[in-house]
Parts: structure tokens; sequence; C-alpha cells
């Protein structure tokens, strides 16, 4: 009997659960007993592997040792060419070591799961087959490649090819022939759970079990599955800017982090994790993806959020207020302002006054150093020749010019002007002195004051901050990061056309660009997915429809709410999704009690709470934290863990649950068109269940829909 039914009062309108009998399940199948023996002898050969690494790496640490205790015993004996060279011999120990021990942890990770595939690949030139087995790393022993990196060209197949015809791009060139066999594993603690023969590209019962696994507190590596259309564009190394474009579920995010990792893998001469960083929403998001990357061997990445780029490079400069949560703001002239510079048309009005502001604020006229004058029409052909530079960086460029003039063609016995002193002459005639005064000129200029508020002295709005920066990069110049070579930016659908205009300025590099537009958290920006791809025209664009997160019964339910017409539901079946009426709200919180304490024995690891706001998530958390083990996900929180979080549909984003309740279903609390997305975006968290409560009348954005 569920809750519902308990209390007597289920919806009429909420559907059945489904039989459990139409559940789709996999079909048990016993290992091949040549797998089990040659999984045996892979073990073996790890073994032996694992403990030369590890004797390496003591090695290794002992020689560290002795040639550190031999410069500490015959410090002051020593000459320092000698000292000097016992230092860059510990460096290179200390490069060996790591070296070592990086070597040491992927063949233990490989002890534990050694590959989770197999091919066999006869090419066209030759008679029989080879056997390659897949897995996250590499191995070899004795001369002998044993196992394949999952983004070696040869893997490729497993994920591209059915058995038939296939072949790979090899760095020499196009291999071509047949596809013999194909078989999936999944090994656990070194033991063989299953194996599977597949004639097709991964195949359904495999996908099945893996779906049905329960969350963890961090996102998983999913080369065990990955699909044919995902791997396309994991293994894209030609694009400068790749857009994808992914439904809730579809696995975006793993799909880029995994692009990280092969690209590092197959550019690693010149790309390495400190080379790439992600923007991500918030820290919490963050740290649930932070496992991936080290999983797969590689190095973890920095990421960062739009608010950590803006306070580096404005340190100094200007401050800002942080982002307002639009649900809880009730200031229309603000929202308004939001609105406003959101959009496509607020970057062409801004493009269009830069354009014009270099020659309008710079008035130059004779700059005289004693007997020495450097015309003005001379200076405003130099302004004119560095016009790829911003405004007071030509000024400099200037001043240097007007120095090496001076110091070549005129007073050579003379000394020079001070630098300091050319700049400043050069500074007095700019009609401007900083960005400030340049941005409130533009919103004066254009008839739009109105537009612009400060909030406190020297203190920008959050909308302003990144329109600011814009202005600033032309005028006085951001600094520019030369390190980055890969930016990953996730839910794009949350930033603007300026904003996506001053991650271009910064980081002047290859992009991953993914998100849902489908999935829109704040009402006031009006951005689409065609300003998008206007912005990154010539970009590869990629669509992913299929949603792999959730059940049927809870996608079908979830486009009930927004007809989403492009998402596509993986057939893995479980309970349709309950409507709970409530008559009163400690029925209500009786209700979510119960449910939080039936966690324990539903063999879930999570269950997510999710509000409508912040505010009511903090509220609800201060209640249940009383009696019950609760984590509140806020925007001040740094983590994600298992367990019971209580979190608002601002914070949830990129999450995902075991279970999912979503309170105060009401038509009092979502009732309006944006509501409707804040409702979807709550529902598509959930894998396994997903449980509505309200008091009084049901929200009238749930659609009717079959289970």
């Amino acid at each position: 009997m569920t809750d519902a039914q308990q209390a007597g009062r289920r919806n009429p309108h909420a559907p059945a659960r489904i039989n459990e009998s139409k559940k789709k399940k996999p079909v048990e199948k016993p290992a091949f007993p040549d797998e089990i023996a040659h999984l045996e002898d892979i073990r073996g050969k790890l073994d032996k592997a694992v403990k030369q690494a590890h004797d390496s790496v003591g090695h290794i640490d002992e020689e560290y040792m002795d040639v550190k205790r031999y410069m500490v015993e015959q410090r002051g004996e020593i000459d320092p060419h000698e000292m000097f060279q016992n230092e860059m011999a510990l460096k290179r120990i200390d490069k060996r070591g790591a070296a070592a021990a990086g070597l040491r942890d992927k063949l233990a990770k490989l002890l534990d799961s050694p590959y989770f595939a197999r091919i066999d690949f006869r090419e066209t030139s030759k008679v029989t087959p080879a056997a390659f087995y897949i897995g996250r790393f590499s191995f070899s022993h004795g001369n002998e490649l044993h196992i394949s990196d999952w983004r070696s060209p040869v893997a490729s197949m497993f994920y591209d090819c059915e058995v038939g015809p296939a072949g790979y791009d090899a760095p020499d060139g196009r291999v071509d022939g047949e596809l013999t066999r194909k078989r999936q594993f999944k090994i656990k603690n070194g033991v063989m759970e299953y194996a599977l023969e597949s004639s097709v590209n991964i195949q359904d019962d495999l996908l099945q079990r893996e779906l049905s696994h329960t969350s963890d507190e961090k996102m998983k590596s999913i080369i065990a599955t990955i699909q044919k259309e995902q791997n396309l564009a994991i293994r894209n190394e030609k694009a400068e800017t790749l857009l994808i474009q992914g439904v809730a579920g579809s696995g975006k995010t793993s799909i880029a982090l995994h692009r990280i990792a092969y690209l590092l893998y197959r550019f690693k001469d010149r790309l390495s994790a400190k080379n790439v960083t992600i923007l991500s929403p918030n820290k919490v998001f963050g740290d649930y993806i932070s496992n991936v990357l080290p999983e797969l061997g590689e190095e973890p990445v920095y990421g960062m959020s739009f608010a950590d780029i803006a306070g580096v490079q404005l340190e100094g400069v200007i401050r800002f207020e942080a982002d307002k949560d639009p649900l809880e703001t009730d200031d229309p002239k603000w929202a308004e302002r939001v609105r406003f510079k959101s959009t496509l048309d607020f970057k062409k009005l801004v493009d269009e006054y830069l354009a014009r502001m270099p020659e309008a604020v710079f008035e130059p006229s004779d700059c005289t150093f004693g007997r020495f004058t450097a015309k003005s029409e001379w200076i405003r052909g130099r302004f004119a020749a560095y016009h790829r530079l911003p405004v007071k960086r030509r000024l400099v460029m200037i001043a240097d010019d007007i120095l090496d003039r001076y110091e070549t063609d005129y007073f050579m016995d003379k000394p020079l002007p001070k630098a300091g002193a050319v700049l400043k002459s050069l500074a007095a005639m700019l009609k401007m002195k900083n960005t400030l005064s340049l941005y409130k000129d533009f919103y004066k200029q254009n008839n739009i004051a109105d537009k612009f508020v400060m909030p406190a002295k020297k203190t920008l709005e959050w909308s302003d901050v990144y329109p600011f920066m814009y202005f600033h990069a032309a005028f006085e110049g951001l600094r520019e990061s030369r390190l980055i070579r890969h930016l990953v930016i996730d839910e794009m659908q949350d930033y603007t056309p300026v904003q996506y205009a001053v991650m271009n300025a910064l980081f002047k590099c290859r992009k991953t660009i993914l998100g849902d537009f489908g999935q829109f958290i704040n009402p006031n920006h009006l951005n689409s997915l065609g300003d998008l791809r206007r912005l990154y025209e010539g970009a590869e664009y990629v669509e992913l429809n299929k949603s792999y997160r959730s059940t049927y019964e809870i996608i079908t339910f979830a486009k009930g709410i927004r007809n989403v017409a492009s998402l596509e539901a993986v057939e893995r079946h479980g309970d349709a999704p309950d409507l709970v009426y409530c008559r009163s709200g400690r029925e209500e919180l009786a209700v979510i009690k119960k449910k939080i304490d039936a966690l324990q024995n539903s063999g879930h690891a999570t269950l997510g709470i999710i509000l409508k706001t912040n505010s009511a998530a903090k509220a609800l958390y201060d209640v249940l934290s009383r009696n019950c083990q609760v984590h509140l996900i806020s925007p001040e929180s740094a983590n994600f863990v298992n367990g019971v979080s209580i979190t608002s549909v601002q914070m949830s984003k990129g999450l995902e649950f075991d279970q999912v309740i979503i309170p105060a279903a009401n038509s009092e609390t979502y009732s309006s068109e944006y509501d409707r997305s804040l409702l979807y975006i709550a529902c598509t968290r959930a894998m396994h269940r997903l449980s509505l409560t309200y008091t009084g009348e049901l929200t009238r954005l749930i659609g009717a829909y079959d289970s």
C-alpha cells in the first residue's frame, strides 16, 4: 500500500503503479568459460605489474631520501656547483617518483576492473581476427598489449560498429575489415559478475543494468555504456567550438568530461589538465562532477564560475553584488533591466557603441617635450595603427613610439622624457577617464539611462557585471588567459550573449559548450538557442534527445508538464509517479518524513527534496533537520553527499537522485508558464521514483499521461 493510500486520500487522477511483471528485466547469462580463464590470466599479470610498480615507487623513495640525506650531511662541505647538481637530481627523482606512483595507482584500478569489453577484428588483409580487450587504461606486459584504452582508435569500433563490416581511423590511416565478435563484461573486485555476447551496439540489457543502479555522491564514468551519438561528440577533435544541446538526462555533462579525457589522451604532448577549465553553475555541481576525470586516469581540472572570473578581473576596479534570486525578488524595474541586458539585441547595441568609441573618446593634440613635438595627426595615425588593442593600451604603445622617435631622431644628447610623463600627456587627451564613465555614457547616448542603476557607490548590479567587463575589455583591457587551451561551459542556457562575448575575449581557445534550452532557470533571460548559434556561427552542433537518467514513467510524466517533442525515454520501466494529496501542511510534512524513513530500506542511496526557491528549501530544512538526518544544498554549499538532500530547483540542476519528492505541488506554487519549466526540471532529477505532495488544488500544469 502506498503512502497516499495509507492516508486514504490518493489523488483520483494519479496513475496506477506499473505491474511489476511488465518491467523489462535483463536476461541473466553465465560468463563464458574462456573469459573466466582469460580474466584469471590477466589478473595474474596485473598482480605482478602492481608488485613491480610498488617496488619501483619504494626504490625511488629510497633514492630520493639518500640524495636528500647526503645534501644535509654534506652541507657546507660540497661546493655550490655540486649542490646545484644534487638539487636537479632531486627534481628528476621526484618526477620519476610521481610517474611511478601514477602507474601503480592505474594498475591497482585495473586489478579491480581490468576491462569491460572485447572486440574481435579481422583486418581486410589478414586471415584471422585479433581480440582486443577494452578498459579504462591500456596495459602491456612482456611487450604485448593486453588491454586497450577506451580512447584508443581501435576501441572506437566498440562504440560505433555492430558485428560485420567495420573500421577505424589509425594514426597511419584508415583500417578496414570485419568485426567478428563483440562481448561486454561487468567485472568488480576482480570478479566477473556477467558476460554478454552482443550483436548490436551497446546492447540494451547492459544499458538497463547500468541505468538501474543507484546514484552516488559523485558522477561516475560511462565508458562501458557510451552510445554511438555520444561517442561521436566525445571523439570530435577537430571542432574549434562544439555546441551540445541535450535534453534532461541525456548525459551531456558526462560527454563533455569524457571528451576532455579523450583530448588529454589524444593530445598529451600539448594538452594537460592545467590547460583545461570548466565553468560550472555552482560549487556543489563542481564537487559532484569532480571524480570523473580522476576515475579515467586524468588529473582533475580547475573549475570556476562566472562570479569567480568577475572577481578576478574587477578586483580593484569596481565592486558588484551577487546575482539575486528572480523568484524571490519583487522588483519589476530590476527584472526589466535584467531582461534588457540578456538579449542579443543588447549586445548589438553595445557593439555599435564600442565600434565608434575609440575615436569618440580620444582627441589627440600636439605633444611637446622641450623643442620636440609629436604632432596630433601623427599620434592619431599611431592610435589607429593599434586598433586591435584596448584604448588605454594603445596609449602605452604610442608613448613608447614617442620615446623611440625622441631618442633616435632628435636629441641624442638630451635626457629622455620620463615614460610616465609622456603617458600622462596622452591620457589627458581622453574624454573619458575610466570604464565606469564610459559605461554610463553608453546609457546616456542611447537614451536608456533608466536601464542602469547602481545599488551602492562603486557597486554594480549583477546584470551589469559582464556588460561592464565587455566595456573594460575595449577601454582598458582584461587579463586574458594564455594557460587555458580548452574551456568547457556547462548550463549554456543560463548565460547571456554579452557573457559569452567576454568569455571569447578572455579565452581565445577551443570550447565545449553544453546545456538545455528547455531548462531555463531565470525568467528574466530572453536569449535563445538560436542566439547562441548565431554568436558561434560555424560551430559544430550536436543534439541529444534520448534521456538515460529517468524511467519511462517519469519521463512520460515530465512530458505531460512540458511537452518537449524531441525528448525520448529509454525503455527502462519503474513505478509511476505518486501524486499525494494532503489535508494540511502538517500532514504533508508527515508524508515527507515517512518517505525519508523508507529510504533506508529501499536500496537507494539518495533522495532529493526539491522546492521552488532557496528560501523554501531552507525553511523545510530548518523543520526536518530537528528529527531527520538531512543535508541542505544552498548557493553557499560546496559538497554533494549521499542521503537526503533538501534543495531548490535552481541548485538541483545537473544533479540526479534515486528518489525525488516535490513538496507544495499545488496551483498556488506552480501556476505560470515559467513555473512549468521549473516543475519539469525538478521532475527530471529523479532516476527511479518520483513523488509530488500537495495541499489544496493540484497544480494544473500536470497534464494527463499514460502509465
